[in-house]
Order: structure tokens, then sequence, then C-alpha cells
């Protein structure tokens, strides 16, 4: 009888960059043909280069008084996922997480790493004092928008958009 795969989240090290940042391409891959990924993909994904900007995640998380953190998933001690939550300082201010990246390769979904990393995610927002925490979930995603409302989250704002001539690409 085999042991069940184990899964787990860890604050994510330099050594890990490599495997982040092809995770953070695939998340990029998978979501801008989905409906709203275009403009996803354009403004809320990590930008190319994406190891720039997780090495200055990584950096930034290390700092003392961090304002974000880098999550490797773990299955069985090999990383299948990634988060990334930062704080961001309300006009009154008061202090929101924002979970800005949240991946988990597709054959390791469905076993508790993304849960995993979520934990983390959602204790690191509460040790620095955060009011709550905000995630993003594409239109039509409804895995995703279904994992997030599992931790409590639950839509606060539609953001709504329109499509113009001057757009490229297939509609959204």
């Amino acid at each position: 009888m085999t042991a069940a795969p184990e899964e787990a989240a860890r604050p994510a090290v330099e050594l890990d960059r490599p495997v982040i940042a092809a995770l953070a391409r695939r998340a990029v891959q998978e979501l801008a043909p989905t409906r709203g990924g275009d403009v996803w993909r354009r403004r809320e994904a990590r930008p190319e280069p994406v190891e720039a900007s997780i090495d200055a995640a990584l950096a930034a998380a290390a700092l003392p008084g961090a304002s974000c953190t880098v999550v490797a998933g773990t299955l069985d001690d090999v990383v299948v996922g990634y988060g990334v939550a930062s704080v961001e300082r309300l006009r009154d201010g008061g202090l929101l997480g924002v979970v800005d990246d949240l991946y988990v390769e597709p054959d390791a979904r469905g076993v508790g790493v993304g849960e995993a990393m979520m934990d983390g995610l959602l204790a690191w927002c509460e040790q620095r004092g955060c009011i709550g925490v905000d995630a993003l979930a594409l239109p039509g995603n409804r895995e995703t928008k279904n994992f997030f409302e599992r931790f409590g989250l639950t839509a606060r704002a539609i953001v709504v958009h329109r499509r113009l001539g001057a757009a490229e690409g297939p509609p959204e």
C-alpha cells in the first residue's frame, strides 16, 4: 500500500525561483485565453521577464516587516505551486491583504496544495493586521471562485469591461 502524497506550503527561497517563474508562465498560458484573461494578462499577471518580479517579491519578503510573502506549495517536497500575497495601505490607514498570485500545476490540484498555501497566505495577512483579504477570480472560472469561497472570500465588487475597436485578440 502506497502512502498518500504529502502536501504542504513553506516560505519560498531563492532556489525555488526557476520553478516559480515556470509556474507563473503556465498560469498566464492557462488563463490568458479564458474570459477576462486577455486584460488580466496585460494588467494583473506577472510581467516578463517573470524572474525579475519573482526576484523582487522574494527580496521584499526577506525584509524585516515585509510587505509581501512568497510561498511554495509542495507535494512530497516537490514544488508544484506558488502563492504571493502583499499588503496594501488603504486611504484610512488600514491594511488590506491581496493575494497577487496563487497557482498549482493542474496535475497536482485537488489534493490540498492550494489549501495549504492559502492557509499560509491568510495567516500572514492576519499577522500583519490586515482588515481583510482580496483575491481575483476571472469570470466563468467557477473552480477558482469556489476555492476562494471555501476560505470565506466573497465578492465585494464586480468589475465590468467593454472591448473597444482598437482591442486585439479574441473577444472576451
